[in-house]
């Protein structure tokens, strides 16, 4: 019996007390907010650009389905190792400082003039955007409108998507992750406006490729800004043609 009695304390001790293993209202409250930065319906403009898609398109790299699970793969790779130094530093230390710091820094690397447009606008339109939504985080609609007001500073979008999630309370893994599924979903979205895949073909490839773009966060994410690169130079080089095309849909 003596052993019984201890074995069943012994069941009782490893069973959770309380609520322990529910998250808190807080956090359910984090995870309302972290959806609705990464939904599509946000107002940020990520739908008017598609990553050098419709360049490479009529400069015939993408013609097949093959060609874009390709394309998309070679942007999130790129993406990872380019930009997720910046969403990465910004989100770590979510202050005004740092994140002009990197912002400068930023402005230097992006050489291509049609990234960097888009960088912009998405940046300007997302922090817009958060400074009217997400009211819970002051320092963004502050900075905003001080540096706004200085009339000297570009918004690029990977440093803001940062400084957000950071004022958010995105820890850098999903915030990484984030940014990555967005620029997937864009890229992909773009394809479907463009006609080279359907609704349906578009979900079945993105659940495809989120294998590789897991295994490309994890090579690049937690990175400082002083290893951010190029990892795919012809996408810049076919992407800066965007603006020489006779007819477009995207702005980039």
């Amino acid at each position: 019996m003596s052993q019984r009695k201890q074995a069943l304390q012994m069941d009782c001790d490893m069973e959770p007390s309380g609520n322990s293993g529910n998250p808190t209202s807080e956090n359910r409250l984090l995870q309302w907010t972290q959806w609705q930065l990464l939904d599509s319906i946000l107002p940020t403009g990520g739908f008017a650009h598609s990553y050098g898609l419709e360049a490479a398109v009529q400069a015939r790299f993408v013609s097949e389905p093959d060609d874009l699970k390709a394309h998309v793969i070679y942007v999130l790779e790129n993406t990872g190792s380019l930009l997720l130094p910046f969403v990465y530093t910004a989100n770590r230390f979510p202050d005004i400082e740092t994140w002009s710091k990197l912002n400068k820094t930023m402005e230097a690397t992006l050489m291509n003039e049609v990234s960097r447009k888009a960088s912009i606008s998405q940046g300007s339109a997302l922090l817009r955007v958060a400074a009217s939504v997400f009211t819970e985080a002051p320092l963004i609609k502050e900075m905003r409108e001080s540096l706004l007001s200085s009339g000297a500073v570009s918004f690029h979008h990977a440093p803001v998507f940062g400084l957000i999630s950071g004022l958010l309370g995105f820890d850098s893994g999903t915030c990484q992750r984030a940014y990555m599924f967005m620029t997937m979903r864009d890229v992909i979205s773009a394809a479907t406006r463009l006609n080279l895949v359907g609704p349906l073909g578009a979900s079945v490839l993105q659940h495809q490729i989120a294998h590789a773009a897991e295994g490309m966060v994890e090579k690049w994410m937690d990175r400082p800004i002083e290893d951010a690169c190029q990892t795919a130079p012809l996408l810049d080089v076919v992407q800066g043609c965007h603006g020489y095309l006779f007819s477009r849909l995207f702005c980039s």
